[in-house]
C-alpha cells in the first residue's frame, strides 16, 4: 500500500475538514512545555503510561528482533523497551528529556545491556546522525508529542538505509463516537498533557521514499496503531542539514 493513496484516508481527511478537526490536529506543541511535561512524568512514567503502552512496545520490538543491524529508537524515554531487544542488534536511543534518559542509562547499567551503544539527548526533528545510518528506526508514542511531526518523519526517513524500515507506534484520533468526542474536548490541553489528543494520520504520510506496508490497531481498545514503512531501495542520500 503506497503512502497517501488509501481511499479511506482521503475520506477521513475530508470528514476532518468538515468537522473542523484539521486545525485541532495541527496544534503546534511548544518544546519547552513538552520538556516540562516529561520532567513531571519521569518519576512515575513506568507505572502509569508506561504500562498502558506495553502492548505497542512489545509488538514493535518483536518485529524489530526479526531484523539485523543498527536500530535507532527515537523517544527512548526511560528505556522500558531496551531489555527486550535481541542481543544481535546494536541499539541507539535518543530522547529530549534528560530526566527520562537518566532512568534509561540506569536501566542499561543495572541490566548489563551491552548491545545498547548509546543514549543521547537529541531533538527528533534535527538528528545529528549521518544519512542512511540505521537499518531500522522506531518511534513509539513520539509523533503526537513533537512540535513538528512532519519534520520528524523526514528525519526518520533520512537516517534509514535504503531497504530499511521505519516503525511507528502512535495514537491517531477518531472523528466520531465517544472517543472522538473526548479527544476533541482534550485537545486544548495538549501542552499540559504533553501530547496531542487530536492527531491526524496524514501528518506522518509525508515521505515519498517510504511505503506503508503494514497498519495494525493495538491493544488496549485500539487506542494505538502500529505503522510499518519500508524505505525505497533506490532512495538517494538526503542532504544532511
Amino acid at each position: 500500500m503506497r503512502q497517501g493513496m488509501p481511499a479511506d484516508g482521503q475520506r477521513s481527511r475530508t470528514l476532518a475538514d468538515r468537522l473542523g478537526l484539521k486545525a485541532a490536529g495541527r496544534v503546534r506543541m511548544d518544546e519547552s512545555a513538552v520538556r516540562e511535561a516529561y520532567r513531571r512524568w519521569a518519576p512515575v512514567y513506568d507505572h502509569t503510561f508506561g504500562l498502558v503502552a506495553t502492548e505497542g512496545r512489545r509488538h514493535a520490538v518483536e518485529l524489530i528482533n526479526k531484523r539485523d543491524g543498527r536500530v535507532l529508537e527515537v523517544g527512548v524515554g526511560t528505556g522500558l523497551s531496551l531489555p527486550a531487544y535481541g542481543s544481535h542488534l546494536e541499539i541507539v536511543g535518543i530522547d529530549l528529556s534528560p530526566e527520562m534518559l537518566d532512568k534509561a542509562r540506569s536501566r542499561v547499567a543495572s541490566e548489563g545491556l551491552e548491545n545498547v551503544a548509546g543514549l543521547h539527548e537529541m531533538d527528533a526533528g534535527d538528528l545529528s546522525f549521518p544519512s542512511q545510518s540505521f537499518d531500522t528506526v522506531v518511534a513509539m508514542y513520539v509523533l503526537t508529542v513533537v512540535p513538528e511531526p512532519e519534520r520528524v518523519m523526514r528525519e526518520l526517513s533520512r537516517v534509514t538505509k535504503p531497504g530499511g524500515e521505519v516503525l511507528l507506534v502512535n495514537h491517531f484520533s477518531q472523528e466520531e463516537g465517544v472517543r472522538g468526542w473526548v479527544e476533541r474536548r482534550m485537545a486544548p490541553f495538549a501542552d499540559k498533557l504533553g501530547w496531542r489528543p487530536v492527531f491526524d494520520l496524514d501528518r506522518v504520510m509525508v515521505c515519498e521514499d517510504l511505503t506503508l506496508v503494514e497498519r495494525q490497531a493495538l491493544r488496549p481498545f485500539g487506542l494505538f496503531t502500529m505503522l510499518r514503512f519500508v524505505k525505497s531501495e533506490d532512495a538517494a542520500p538526503a542532504i544532511t542539514h
